[in-house]
């Protein structure tokens, strides 16, 4: 009987009855491995992999045919040296990751727009804080740079909140949800970005969208504009936000993913103004939906990798997505 080996300490047991009960189906033996390490004697058994490896451990998985990444950002599986073929199938967990993280960018929305940070500050130190002048969604010009399953479920979220206009910003000019008043390609950013209120990116890490928020674009928003980020730290030039926040020529960032993570000692991003620092946690297997979600998707394309039919979640690791 064909294997399968399934790495990580995130599963319940109603997710083992789902994989047992969905390999069974599709003629695999199922091994867990929740510290996310399959010893090296063993590696070589299994053909399909589901999880997030060490990267130095995927050459040692002779017989691996298709590696199912958990997360949905897989940029540390692109390169084919990691493989013991450059013929394995590569997937993602992309749609699983959508609601929790856009239940983030909600909550740090409305921190920002309404100065929690301050707030809890000032309860910190036992003082009565001022009244502080306060902004809200409704009302407001949103721009959301990717429109997959991340920018839509926050554009579907603030769009029920009353948001004035959602505009879409994507690599190719595709229809998108309904939740986006407009959609524009990446080459067109420029022109949105002086009554942007609020920037928010969910980008994967590719060569294209290294240092995508530039300090030319940064430059380009309004003093009032806010910037959120929960797709890759490399998207934005760290240095030029710092810089841009420090001097006020923004009123606001909230920053999950960073350059380097965890970001080091010394780091002018701790001491930033205005800005909100969450430790890469808007997307993680924290949540059970998430987690469902997850499990669900594998199943899915378990049946379509048994079936010979094509996988939905195919990662073409030439471009990274």
């Amino acid at each position: 009987m064909k294997k399968l080996a399934v790495l990580g300490d995130f599963l319940e047991p109603h997710h083992h009855a789902q994989i047992d009960s969905t390999a069974a189906r599709c003629g695999f033996a199922v091994d867990y491995y929740p510290d996310g390490h399959v010893p090296a004697e063993l590696a070589g058994q299994y053909e399909v992999l589901y999880g997030m490896p060490d990267r130095a451990a995927l050459r040692t998985f002779t017989s691996l045919k298709w590696f199912c990444g958990s997360f949905a950002g897989v940029d540390a599986y692109l390169d084919d040296a990691l493989y013991p073929s450059p013929d394995v199938i590569l997937t993602n967990s992309s749609g699983a990751y959508g609601v929790t993280i856009a239940e983030h960018l909600i909550m740090v929305t409305l921190m920002l727009l309404r100065h929690a940070s301050a707030y809890v500050l000032e309860a910190a130190a036992h003082r009565w804080g001022p009244v502080l002048p306060m902004r809200s969604i409704m009302g407001s010009t949103i721009t959301v740079v990717g429109t997959g399953d991340i920018g839509t479920e926050f554009a579907r979220r603030a769009k029920a909140m009353g948001a004035k206009s959602i505009r879409g910003v994507r690599r190719t000019m595709k229809p998108a949800d309904p939740a986006f008043d407009s959609v524009h390609t990446h080459d067109q950013l420029e022109s949105l970005l002086p009554d942007t209120d609020l920037l928010v990116l969910a980008l994967p890490s590719t060569p294209d969208t290294i240092g995508f928020l530039s300090r030319r674009r940064i430059a380009l928003l309004p003093k009032t504009a806010f910037v959120i980020n929960v797709g890759r730290g490399s998207a934005i030039d760290q240095p030029a936000l710092v810089d841009a926040l420090n001097a006020g020529q923004l009123a606001g960032a909230a920053l999950d993913v960073f350059v380097q993570e965890p970001i080091p000692d010394g780091d002018p991003i701790w001491d930033a103004k205005n800005l909100l620092l969450t430790p890469h946690v808007s997307g993680q297997l924290s949540l059970g939906y998430t987690r469902d979600k997850n499990v669900a998707l594998f199943c899915e394309d378990l049946e379509n990798y048994a079936a010979g039919r094509p996988l939905a979640r195919y990662v073409d690791r030439k471009i990274g997505y």
